[in-house]
């Protein structure tokens, strides 16, 4: 069976399905502090998420100068990974893509985490099986750039109107337009969703269970 209007979905992973988003603003802020930056404020930290990491490092902090950005990677890893037991999926996310795979969709995460930050949280028990493909910032490019789109409709032999990207960011949804698709988004990440509407999002939901319906109703 084919669905009825989007062959593959690409989810955003942090802030879209993993409540990350507070830990990735707090250990961007102490990784500047580290190095001797000037900490970005909470908007400015958690503008840069969706980013690949070393990009979203260097905007969040401009005093730095680049012979840091290693170390400046490094504190960022260690801040985070300390705290990274105490976040987990949104409530209602394992139905609802378990709901989507019963229609047929091809599902897949588009993000800026690393690969190797991807691989290690895939491997939790309750997530294999469950994505038919990915794409990382370090292994394509960072957002907005449509690359890991591209790599994806390529993997899978979808067109771009036969593809939908969700995510919580203006990045994630300047991402779809530079690809050609079209995008959904989520209020409860990182970006105030008043940024969003400029870049045409058909929908956006406010909870998991809002975004659930209108992909069973819409997708």
């Amino acid at each position: 069976m084919r669905p009825r209007r989007f062959d593959l979905i690409a989810f955003d992973w942090d802030g879209t399905l993993f409540d990350s988003t507070r830990l990735i603003t707090r250990s961007i802020q102490a990784a500047v502090r580290d190095v001797g930056g000037r900490e970005p404020s909470d908007i400015q930290a958690s503008y840069v998420i969706g980013m690949g990491l070393m990009q979203a490092l260097a905007h969040a902090a401009p005093d730095v100068p680049p012979e840091q950005y290693e170390r400046l990677g490094e504190r960022y890893r260690h801040h985070y990974l300390q705290s990274q037991h105490e976040i987990s999926l949104f409530a209602g996310v394992l139905p609802l893509l378990a709901d989507l795979r019963s229609r047929h969709h091809w599902l897949a995460v588009a993000t800026g985490k690393s690969r190797r930050g991807l691989d290690e949280t895939l491997r939790h028990v309750e997530l294999q099986g469950v994505f038919d493909g990915s794409r990382t910032a370090d292994e394509t490019a960072g957002k907005p750039s449509p690359l890991m789109l591209f790599e994806l409709m390529r993997e899978f032999g979808v067109e771009p109107e036969r593809m939908l990207m969700i995510g919580d960011t203006t990045h994630d949804l300047q991402m779809a337009l530079n690809a050609g698709c079209a995008s959904l988004a989520v209020s409860y990440g990182a970006h105030d969703p008043a940024g969003f509407e400029v870049l045409q999002p058909l929908h956006v939901a406010h909870t998991v269970r809002e975004l659930h319906d209108w992909l069973l109703a819409e997708a």
